[in-house]
């Protein structure tokens, strides 16, 4: 047994739950048939991505109007399990009961866990999960035998794979600031690889041309003035350098509530400006600037200068 492997917590949900205390531990959902609509078919089909497109057409007239719906598959010896799911109705529920989705790793249905379902499990007060004729249903408990031995949720309930809902508290940012920061990443990624290629294209250039010096003129064989070339191309070397580090420390600076408004960089100037959300946002990118050995100084409403440190 490993002491130190931390036990997973599977919270089961339907529709009579009490809400749930507000903590930190991630928590892993498992859905009951309220959530859900189940149709098994035995279709020609190989993979799981096909049969997934021929769902909608099995669940027509089955599902309520007015809601969309996504789907989830599963193989089993005879066939395929289709389940039909409400994202925006689980969603809300789980607002409901006060379930941040940024706590949930996974969702999984209850009809995934039959396996699990080796005697019933409490809904509530009055109803409980069984596993009837290979399908977990909701039944009364007033109906089960006076002896029935209810089980827990716990992590034998956990299949291997699951849905992951996504709402906006289950993203860091949205779909529209994921393209900006996109296109913005790959821009800093174009402007790198293009310093890059800049740079060593002129290093080459120097070293040939130095190479072609020491040839026509051996006297600067002597190991004093060699350095003295040297420790001149060091100095062009250096800033290049600095600059291409300079550019992938403001990469690191651009998240969620920073947001960078313009960029110089040339062969005498480095400069950023960024808007910040608020003043804690502008504390940790000046810290970020601070760890890169860059300059910050501020203006109004939480917006920062970036720029090279004076040597």
């Amino acid at each position: 047994m490993n002491f130190l492997e931390k036990t997973k917590t599977v919270i089961l949900v339907h529709q009579k739950m009490p809400s749930i205390p507000q903590g930190k531990e991630r928590i892993h959902i498992l859905l009951s048939p309220q959530f859900y609509t189940i149709k098994r078919e035995a279709l020609p089909v190989k993979y799981a991505y096909q049969a997934k497109r021929i769902a909608p057409s099995l669940f027509e007239g089955l599902l309520e109007e007015g809601q969309s719906y996504r789907y989830f598959v599963i193989k089993e010896e005879e066939g395929w399990l289709f389940i039909a799911y409400s994202e925006e109705s689980i969603t809300t529920f789980l607002k409901q009961k006060e379930i941040p989705l940024l706590r949930i790793d996974n969702i999984y249905f209850a009809q995934q866990s039959l396996h699990a379902f080796t005697a019933p499990v409490k809904m509530g007060e009055e109803d409980a999960l069984v596993n009837l004729n290979e399908t977990v249903t909701i039944v009364p408990q007033s109906a089960l035998p006076l002896e029935s031995r209810f089980l827990r949720v716990d992590e034998r309930f956990i299949p291997k794979k699951g849905i992951r809902l996504e709402g906006e508290g289950n993203r860091y940012f949205g779909k529209k600031e994921a393209y900006v920061f996109s296109a913005i990443f790959l821009l800093f990624a174009i402007m790198y690889v293009a310093e890059g290629t800049r740079y060593k294209k002129a290093t080459t250039v120097e070293k040939e041309k130095l190479e072609t010096l020491l040839s026509q003129y051996p006297t600067l064989e002597s190991s004093y003035k060699r350095k003295s070339i040297l420790d001149t191309y060091s100095v062009i070397d250096k800033k290049e350098r600095k600059k291409r580090d300079s550019i992938k420390a403001v990469s690191r600076m651009i998240f969620k509530g920073s947001t960078l408004n313009s960029l110089i960089v040339d062969s005498k100037q480095f400069k950023a400006q960024f808007a910040c959300k608020d003043a804690k946002i502008a504390k940790q990118v000046q810290r970020l600037a601070k760890e890169a050995q860059l300059q910050t100084g501020t203006l109004k409403n939480n917006h920062l200068i970036i720029e090279e440190q004076a040597q």
